[in-house]
């Protein structure tokens, strides 16, 4: 499994305990919600970074008040078609202000990525060959965006409006206007 974080193939730090009975005492955790709210007091005692992985029907509302603690959220996609981890990174990025490592984990599929980018995740588990290829054609595939999200990203609407304010003249659809030149 590669790990893509911030556009770069990295190694995983976090040693991931879901299913183990005993936390590890060395190293950073990636630990289920379970897990947190059972061990919070020894984990925050801890020097390590910790992680909580969200499943699809664990609400970040679950975390709010802990997310100062969190170096790294995974959000798990169960499978492709499932959307909470969608809504529950933008929620995560703007209404909760988590500015750590966001993790799509899980059915994260290729045709997926730039959406999960989108919305806040930067970092990706996912199989393949080349993941790192994979990454940069996924996120070059599309450029236009109609929508604003949680990225940086400017919509078409903005661009329109950027090129109003700055007077230029704008391409029209229709052939009628094109030959009388309006």
């Amino acid at each position: 499994m590669a790990l893509i974080k911030d556009g770069i193939l990295t190694i995983d730090n976090f040693h991931k305990t879901v299913g183990h009975a005993e936390l590890p005492v060395i190293g950073d955790v990636l630990v289920n919600l379970n897990q947190w709210n059972q061990h919070k007091g020894l984990l925050l005692s801890s020097d390590q970074s910790v992680g909580v992985l969200l499943q699809s029907n664990e609400h970040p509302k679950a975390i709010a008040n802990d997310i100062k603690h969190f170096d790294l959220i995974a959000l798990e996609f169960p499978v492709f078609r499932d959307g909470r981890p969608y809504s529950y990174a933008k929620l995560l990025r703007e209404r909760y202000r988590f500015s750590g490592e966001l993790r799509a984990v899980g059915e994260v599929l290729l045709d997926q990525l730039y959406f999960m980018d989108r919305v806040g995740f930067n970092s990706f588990e996912f199989n393949s060959e080349n993941p790192l290829l994979a990454w940069r054609k996924a996120l070059d595939e599309l450029n236009i965006c109609y929508q604003p999200s949680a990225d940086t990203r400017i919509t078409t609407s903005e661009l329109r409006n950027t090129k109003r304010d700055l007077k230029l003249p704008l391409l029209s659809l229709d052939p009628l206007e094109s030959k009388n030149g309006g």
